[in-house]
């Protein structure tokens, strides 16, 4: 194959030119697809390491992503002048997906995808001081109202630093700067490189841990990991599409639907019946959700927002 045939194969170069609705449309998606594989992984902690889950996985999810991919883009989706960047990015969303399994172990499944909603406000100030991506008034006052949400549902305490809000709290901090790092490097790298990427290095990264805590899994298990990755693997597929279409900071509210889907999740099937203030701040931070689809569609549409710095 030519070098010329290779270059017209290569994945087109991504726009720049923001499609907020269609960027929200994908992230909300993405949500219900990480709540299912969410629930998978705190189902299988009871019986298995986050090691075998993260794993398996991974390795369902990049089977996913090469099928959904690689007959398009061929082997050139791996083309990049950023390998460091990416292994730098991937290293630290493993982690984040280790802390987050651990978590599910040691909470109710609500309780650490609540405390996770701080990442979206992580990864705005880390846009704003590392890409100097333009936020305005009206999204930061969202964002802190989202946040203030996140207080009220994970109604700080003396006993809110038990370990399993420790872990869950760590995968937000990397996870804020993950949703900074991906917005940051769709500059030059498409989607598909983003997304092949991440999938062969967490497979990679989850196979080396393999030896410090594999267990062979039963065939029923087996297959519910393998379907854990397939909700994984479509969902970060989704998950990257937003980030590349929008600002962190018009897409990542929208992350905050997962509690609803992890409410629900873990009402029908652990009896984890929500508390008035889980109730509250879940409104918290749905309304601000709405509130930014509302000023940012009428952005989109030529209407006249509300001012912003």
């Amino acid at each position: 194959m030519t070098s010329d045939s290779l270059k017209q194969r290569r994945p087109a170069a991504p726009t720049r030119t923001d499609r907020i609705p269609l960027g929200i449309f994908y992230m909300l998606l993405a949500t219900v697809l990480f709540a299912c594989s969410s629930a998978l992984s705190k189902w299988q902690v009871a019986d298995y390491s986050f090691i075998d889950i993260v794993f398996m996985r991974s390795l369902s999810a990049l089977a996913i992503c090469s099928l959904l991919i690689l007959p398009r883009t061929g082997l050139t989706v791996f083309r990049t002048h950023r390998l460091r960047d990416h292994v730098g990015r991937n290293v630290t969303q493993g982690a984040a997906q280790a802390c987050i399994i651990i978590a599910f172990g040691l909470m109710p499944l609500a309780g650490a995808v609540a405390i996770n909603f701080s990442a979206p406000l992580v990864a705005t100030i880390a846009a704003a001081l590392l890409f100097k991506e333009k936020v305005g008034a009206v999204r930061w006052a969202v964002l802190l109202v989202g946040f203030f949400g996140v207080l009220v549902v994970a109604a700080p305490g003396a006993d809110s630093f038990r370990l399993g809000a420790l872990f869950a709290m760590a995968n937000a901090v990397m996870y804020g700067s993950v949703i900074a790092a991906v917005r940051g490097m769709t500059a030059t790298e498409s989607t598909e490189t983003l997304t092949m990427y991440q999938m062969v290095i967490l497979t990679a990264m989850f196979a080396a841990m393999l030896p410090f805590g594999f267990t062979v899994p039963s065939l029923p298990d087996g297959l519910m990991m393998l379907a854990n990755g397939v909700f994984y693997g479509f969902g970060q597929y989704f998950w990257t599409r937003s980030l590349s279409m929008a600002p962190t900071s018009a897409v990542g509210p929208f992350y905050y639907f997962s509690l609803v889907w992890a409410i629900v999740i873990g009402f029908v099937f652990w009896g984890d019946v929500p508390t008035l203030a889980l109730l509250a701040g879940s409104a918290v931070v749905v309304g601000s959700g709405l509130f930014l689809l509302w000023h940012e569609s009428g952005k989109k549409n030529g209407k006249k927002p509300l001012p912003s710095a």
